[in-house]
């Protein structure tokens, strides 16, 4: 048995430091959960409020665009309608609105953050160890501090969610940028190009395909945490998946678990089409 007299918990400073925080800052957090809250709730407004062939035509669109096969744009295509079927499109929606605030909030967020990483060794040095406990900490670890500050509700699961499904972004915005040929930053420098000029005409565009991989693994990470969030109160497939375990209920929870798959699916393909250079982008089939 481990000596008590060697025994350290971090559990008091901890607690105190977060209720520190709600008791001097509530006001501030209050104002972000504002800001978040009216920004998520636009968006499943939008999605909600337009005509459900509307949306799959717009996913079929992104589809075409992505990879430019027709045949994954009519899978797309099929793949909505199978939700519709299934009775989920409006717990969809809710669910999509949330995951595409958390992945916007995390690119804002996540490639400067890459950027910075790649360009600095101090910034680098400090960062990863932090991503590393961001990746490997319990998902439900982060719903306590998001719970306390910021109450029940979408705020906290979208922001636990952006703690969660960020980390794979930043590591690939890093390494995209540093990936890029030295030889090609060099003859940049010499045609006189400035550091922006390099980074947003050069870099940045060179980097893309590992990018896009990193909001690629984003946003599979954001679906990953539907389930957790519904614990917060937030609504959508989570909460009917956890309805179904709650009612000892298999159809429903199943039904809801194909509904998160598929939109998955749909998502991943069209992001892993945007990640591909155009010149591999095959034109037929």
């Amino acid at each position: 048995m481990f000596p008590d007299e060697l025994k350290l918990s971090i559990r008091g400073p901890v607690n105190q430091f977060v209720e520190t925080l709600v008791m001097n800052y509530g006001g501030v957090f209050k104002a972000i959960s504002n800001v978040i809250l009216q920004a998520v709730l636009a968006i499943e407004w939008v999605l909600r409020g337009l005509p459900w062939w509307s949306i799959v035509l717009l996913f079929m669109a992104l589809a075409w665009w992505s990879s430019r096969r027709w045949t994954l744009t009519v899978a797309v295509g099929l793949l909505l309608v199978v939700v519709g079927v299934l009775g989920l499109w409006d717990l969809t929606m809710q669910s999509l609105a949330l995951m595409l605030m958390a992945t916007i909030v995390s690119v804002v967020v996540g490639v400067p953050i890459g950027i910075l990483v790649a360009k600095s060794r101090t910034v680098r040095a400090v960062t990863l160890p932090v991503l590393d406990v961001m990746q490997t900490m319990p998902s439900f670890v982060y719903l306590i501090p998001a719970l306390m500050l910021f109450g029940l509700g979408k705020v906290p699961a979208i922001l636990a969610t952006i703690i969660y499904a960020v980390p794979p972004l930043i590591r690939l915005t890093d390494l995209g940028i540093r990936q890029v040929d030295a030889e090609v930053v060099e003859a940049a420098t010499a045609f006189g190009g400035s550091p922006g000029q390099i980074l947003f005409g050069v870099e940045l565009p060179l980097a893309t395909p590992t990018i896009m991989a990193g909001l690629n693994q984003t946003i599979m990470m954001a679906l990953s945490m539907v389930v957790v969030a519904s614990m917060i109160g937030a609504r959508g497939l989570g909460e009917q998946v956890l309805n179904g375990i709650q009612t000892l209920d298999v159809g429903k929870g199943l039904e809801a678990g194909i509904g998160i798959v598929i939109l998955a699916i749909v998502l991943d393909r069209i992001t892993q089409g945007f990640g591909k250079p155009r010149a591999e982008d095959p034109r037929h089939g």
